[in-house]
């Protein structure tokens, strides 16, 4: 019998892992389950990236549905994806804000100037394109965190009511917008 029990518990954990590891080997890495869907969007009092006189809050998302969009000059991918979100706004309508996510700024982690960020964001939306009504500087990432982004691109469909209905990890792209965006928005306005 000692030598059943010495048998079934390595094969229980091989079994186990290798369940394990098909799970994640066949799982969509952008789609994590985020905590904030469903929810309110975490209250922030944030400047604005090009002035920093204006502070935005949670009441800009009142009556609107909105596409928040995080990102940073430093992420490719960012930039790749401008082209697109630009003929989102122009040919869609659709509204998308920025919320402008940069270690660097922080003095903990680096020594950039806000002056040096901004021009850098100036000349990467003036060459790819600018989808933003505006953009939320998030310094301290604080609300980047209560978000719990992973990194950039990182997007969050907000309803009318300020509630988060959708999280996306990577680019909005062609077959993002019309198989899973589109679809959302739609709703989200028709409320």
């Amino acid at each position: 019998m000692k030598k059943i029990g010495l048998f079934a518990i390595p094969l229980f954990l091989f079994v186990g892992g290798v369940a394990f590891l098909l799970k994640g080997l066949y799982s969509d890495p952008k789609e994590l389950n985020s905590s904030v869907v469903g929810n309110p969007i975490p209250d922030f009092k944030l400047p604005d990236l090009y002035d920093s006189t204006v502070i935005h809050t949670p009441d800009i998302f009142d009556g609107k549905v909105t596409l928040l969009n995080v990102w940073g000059v430093w992420c490719i991918t960012c930039a790749v994806e401008l082209p697109f979100l630009t003929d989102l706004v122009d040919l869609e309508g659709v509204r998308i804000i920025g919320l402008y996510y940069d270690q660097e700024l922080d003095p903990e982690f680096g020594t950039r100037s806000i002056e040096s960020v901004q021009k850098e964001a100036y000349e990467m939306l003036n060459r790819f394109g600018d989808p933003y009504k505006f953009h939320i500087l998030d310094i301290k990432r604080d609300l980047s965190l209560d978000l719990g982004v992973t990194g950039a691109p990182e997007h969050f469909l907000i309803d009318k009511k300020g509630v988060v209905r959708w999280h996306h990890i990577g680019d909005v792209n062609e077959n993002v917008w019309v198989s899973k965006l589109k679809p959302a928005i739609t709703v989200l306005e028709a409320e």
